[in-house]
């Protein structure tokens, strides 16, 4: 009997859930455990080893238990991309003790470890601010058969910079001058650094070494230096910058004209950004996504609507696709100001060409349509939403009766409210009363009634849910 329940459980769980499941079961010693996930009718992926490890509250023993258990299945490749996903979850969750004895399980299986790898393993130390273990593991090395050269070096100063902990890599740059060798790369990296800071001595500094050194400044180059000088405030040092790069024959490239176009969005001159726009569209390079997040991004906070829907139509022209997140900030102010118009046509447009659209971006078009009473758009919307791939919850379905309520279409708010509830989703009493005095403001008596029996019931269940999960019963 238990065994068919069991089953019945295990039939509403994702293959994840039912794997990370056996360590909830407290079972002694690693080959008792290794039995239990051996026998979980679940067929093992790349995907389902990552759901495993990046989800759930697993300990780092645990996690590199089932990594260790899973690598032997049949079908699975142990080659370094799958290190990756055990290496970045560890390092997420500063589990650093396991992240190196991985590392050096590694090495002892002759994989060799790449600079992706030492990416990873950098970028964990230095995002949680434990510069001096990045720094210790680069000294370390030849220990996990990587070498102290140019390129371990750039991925650390990659790592130090892009962290904003530029004192440390200006630091270490120092210490190793004469020791390794410098490249192009490595003076734009430390470019890269101080740019973020607007440290424009800095660059001069690093700009005048790179020249002694016997390189030539590059479109990064000049596009750091821009960058630097506009952070600094100094606009018209930037410009000047931009015309010697002309002159001295380094024709600028699109993170040249991104770097100017980013400085007048800085001091709200669009029509100077326009201007470098239309300069980049006539010379041999083409916008980017950058380009057009940071032109439709500055003219939407700025309120000029018709300009950035302008730019967005130029952007799907010419082939770019916006990723989901750039969506969502496109639409998102939309849905702060002004009726659902432009918002919903930068929807319309991304849907046609095949963009992907965001949940986040989903329940912002709903709950602006709610509030303006276009509840025949937000229905379709809905629709769309649900076709989508994305699931309804608790806040849909109350910007969705909130919507029908105020147009006073209580049938259908009574038909939402239902599926809600019969879905497990209880709505805010504020929302459950309202619909409740229109519905008696219209005489609907009954019907009012045989709601809040619903309701009742709904909110008995969920307490009796509460009282579950806080004793740890996860039904």
């Amino acid at each position: 009997m238990k065994q068919i329940e069991s089953r019945t459980v295990d039939e509403f769980l994702l293959p994840e859930e039912k794997l990370r499941g056996i360590f909830l079961q407290k079972l002694k010693g690693k080959t008792a455990i290794e039995h239990a996930l051996s026998h979980v009718s679940v067929e093992l992926s790349i995907d389902i080893i990552a759901k495993v490890i990046n989800r759930g509250n697993l300990g780092g023993e645990a996690m590199v238990l089932f990594f260790n258990w899973a690598i032997k299945q049949p079908g699975i490749s142990r080659d370094i991309h799958t290190y990756y996903i055990i290496i970045k979850a560890l390092g997420r969750r500063k589990f650093f003790k396991f992240m190196i004895e991985i590392l050096h399980d590694m090495v002892k299986e002759d994989l060799q470890l790449d600079l992706e790898t030492l990416s990873i393993v950098m970028d964990s130390f230095v995002r949680v601010r434990q510069v001096h273990k990045a720094l210790e593991t680069f000294g370390n090395l030849e220990e996990l058969g990587l070498k102290r050269d140019t390129e371990s070096l750039n991925v650390l100063l990659q790592c130090l910079c892009r962290r904003a902990h530029v004192g440390a890599a200006n630091s270490l740059f120092n210490a190793v001058g004469g020791k390794i060798k410098f490249t192009c790369v490595t003076y734009n990296i430390m470019m890269s650094g101080w740019s973020k800071l607007g440290r424009v001595s800095e660059m001069e500094r690093i700009l005048k070494a790179m020249i002694a050194d016997g390189f030539t400044p590059d479109c990064s180059t000049f596009s750091y230096l821009i960058e630097g000088s506009g952070r600094a405030g100094r606009i018209d040092d930037a410009v000047e910058i931009f015309e010697q790069m002309k002159e001295k024959g380094c024709i600028p490239d699109t993170r040249v004209y991104n770097a100017m176009i980013s400085n007048f969005i800085s001091i709200g001159n669009f029509d100077e950004c326009v201007k470098y726009y239309k300069g980049l569209l006539n010379s041999n390079s083409d916008p980017d996504l950058d380009t057009y997040t940071k032109l439709i991004s500055a003219f939407l906070k700025a309120r000029k609507v018709a300009d950035a829907l302008e730019i967005f139509e130029e952007m799907l022209v010419q082939g770019i696709v916006p990723t989901t997140g750039s969506l969502t900030s496109f639409i998102e102010p939309l849905c702060s100001y002004g009726p659902p118009h432009a918002a919903m046509m930068i929807y319309q447009k991304a849907r046609r060409f095949g963009c992907k659209i965001s949940l986040s971006a989903y329940k912002l078009l709903i709950m602006r349509l709610s509030r303006f009473g276009k509840c025949g758009m937000m229905l379709n919307l809905w629709e769309e939403m649900q076709e989508s791939g994305h699931t309804s919850d608790m806040e849909v379905y109350e910007n969705i009766i909130n919507g029908l309520c105020n147009i006073g279409h209580l049938e259908n708010a009574v038909l939402v409210m239902e599926e809600a509830l019969h879905k497990g989703f209880f709505p805010s009493r504020l929302i459950c009363s309202k619909l409740n005095n229109k519905l008696l403001a219209s005489n609907e008596v009954e019907k009012a009634y045989k709601l809040f029996l619903k309701i009742k019931d709904a909110r008995r269940n969920e307490n009796a849910q509460r009282y579950w999960r806080a004793n740890g019963w996860h039904f």
